[in-house]
C-alpha cells in the first residue's frame, strides 16, 4: 500500500510549536512593523512548516523549498522566529535518513554560504545578525543532524538484514522439520510395502501380511500428516491464534516410543533405554526434547533406507554433565562394506547426518556418527535447557 503524500506525523506536530510561538509574537508586534512584512514572513514560516508533511515522499524537494523559505524569511522578517530553521533542520535530517547524504550535505553547505554572504557581503549594516560563534554552532548542528540521520539509516538497514537472516533461518528450520517428518515416514512406508509385496508374490492368496502392511501404511501416513500439519502450523501461527484454532503439539522425546514401534513394524528389534539419574527437577527443555526426537527419527530413517541386514537397534539416553546424551546404534552394514547412509563416502558426511549435526550445534551441543565393530552409531550431546520444562518420559 502506497503511503499518503501528506503525512501529519508526530514530528510535524511538534515542529508546529515554534510556529505557534511565532504567531503569538506576530500578534504582539504587528503594530511595530509593516503589516506586509509581518504577513509575508508569517506565511513563509507557515509554508516551511506545512512542507514537512511531504518530506517522506519528497525529501529533496522539501529540503530545497524549506531552505529557500528560510533564506527569504530572515532578511525580510523583523520577528526572527525559529520556524523556518527548525523546518529546514528536520528536512535535512529526513534527507540523510532516506539515504540522500550528498544532497543533505549540499543543502547544508549552501545554507551556510548564503548566511555568510548575507552577513559579510550583502549586509549594509555594521550590526551582525549572526555572530561568529553562532555560525560555528549552526555548522555543528547541521553536521550532527546529518550524521544522526545517516546513523539511523544504517541502524535500520542492519535491523532489516537481521530480520531477513532470521526469516531465512526460520524457513530452513521448517524445511528441516518437513524433511524429517516426511523422510522418516515415507521411508518406513516404502520398506514395509516393499517387503509385503515381496512376501505376497512368493505366497499368492495369503493376504494377512499384505493387510497388516496396509494398516501400517495407513497409521504411519496418518501420523506423518499430523506432524506435517503441526510443522506447517508454525507458518500460520498468528492467524490460527487470532481465530482460536488449536495447533498440533510439537513432537518430543515423550513420543520416542512411537518411533520405536514404527521401526519394529518393519521387522527391526528396537530397544529403548533411558537412565533418569541426574535429570534436573525442571525436566528437559522443549528445544532439547524436539532435537532428541528428530535425531532418533533421522537415525531410524537412515537405518530403514540404507542399512543392509540390520536386525537390532539400540536407543539410549542418559543425563550427565548438564546434558542429555542420546545414541542410536544398529548392527547393519551399508553397501561395499560402508555403514549406512553414506554409500562409498566417508562416515558422517551424509545430508541426514549433516542435518542432525546442525540441530545439535544449534543447541550448543555436538553430534558424532561413525562405524562400530558391529554396525553404525550416532551419538548426540544436547545441553539441557531447564527453563523450558516439558517432561521427558523414558521408554523401555
Amino acid at each position: 500500500m502506497t503511503p499518503p503524500m501528506f503525512r501529519m506525523d508526530r514530528v510535524t506536530l511538534i515542529a508546529g510549536l515554534p510556529l505557534l510561538a511565532d504567531s503569538v509574537l506576530f500578534a504582539v508586534r504587528r503594530a511595530e512593523a509593516s503589516p506586509l512584512h509581518l504577513w509575508l514572513t508569517w506565511l513563509l514560516g507557515a509554508a516551511a512548516w506545512a512542507l514537512l508533511g511531504l518530506r517522506h515522499r519528497l525529501p529533496i524537494p522539501v529540503g530545497v523549498l524549506t531552505m529557500i523559505a528560510a533564506v527569504a524569511y530572515y532578511p525580510l522578517s523583523s520577528l526572527d522566529g525559529v520556524t523556518p530553521v527548525v523546518a529546514f533542520v528536520i528536512a535535512v535530517y529526513t534527507m540523510s535518513r532516506a539515504g540522500h547524504l550528498v544532497a543533505a550535505v549540499t543543502l547544508a553547505v549552501t545554507s551556510m554560504l548564503a548566511m555568510t554572504y548575507g552577513e559579510f557581503v550583502a549586509s549594509t549594516s555594521e550590526v551582525r545578525h549572526v555572530d561568529n560563534m553562532s555560525m560555528v554552532l549552526f555548522e555543528g548542528w547541521f553536521l550532527a543532524v546529518i550524521a544522526f540521520g545517516h546513523a539511523m539509516r544504517v541502524r535500520h538497514a542492519y535491523q532489516e538484514e537481521s530480520e531477513r537472516r532470521a526469516a531465512v533461518a526460520e524457513r530452513l528450520r521448517i524445511a528441516r522439520e518437513i524433511h524429517d517428518v516426511l523422510g522418516h515416514s515415507i521411508s518406513l512406508i516404502n520398506v514395509q510395502a516393499g517387503a509385503a509385496l515381496h512376501r505376497s508374490a512368493k505366497r499368492p492368496g495369503e493376504t494377512a501380511e499384505l493387510t497388516q502392511a496396509l494398516e501400517f501404511v495407513r497409521d504411519t501416513s496418518k501420523d506423518a500428516l499430523r506432524e506435517l500439519r503441526g510443522t506447517l502450523g508454525m507458518l500460520r501461527q498468528v492467524d490460527e491464534e487470532a481465530a482460536g484454532a488449536p495447533t498440533a503439539p510439537t513432537p518430543g522425546w515423550e513420543r520416542i516410543g512411537d518411533l520405536a514401534d514404527r521401526a519394529r513394524a518393519t521387522g527391526l528389534t528396537v530397544t529403548v533405554r533411558t537412565d533418569r539419574e541426574g535429570l534436573p527437577a525442571g525436566g528437559v527443555g522443549a528445544g532439547v526434547s524436539l532435537a532428541a526426537y528428530r535425531i532418533v527419527q533421522e537415525s531410524l530413517t537412515n537405518i530403514a533406507r540404507h542399512a543392509a541386514k540390520a536386525s537390532t537397534v539400540l536407543i539410549e539416553a542418559r543425563y550427565e554433565d548438564g546434558a542429555l546424551r542420546v545414541s542410536v546404534e544398529d548392527d547393519g552394514k551399508g553397501a561395499h562394506g560402508h555403514s549406512h547412509g553414506h554409500g562409498s563416502r566417508e562416515p558422517g558426511t551424509g545430508s541426514g547426518i549433516g542435518g542432525m549435526r546442525e540441530r545439535a550445534r544449534a543447541l550448543g551441543g555436538e553430534l558424532t556418527a561413525g562405524h562400530t565393530d558391529s554396525g553404525f552409531r550416532v551419538t548426540a550431546r544436547l545441553p539441557l535447557i531447564a527453563d523450558r520444562p516439558p517432561a521427558l518420559e523414558g521408554q523401555s
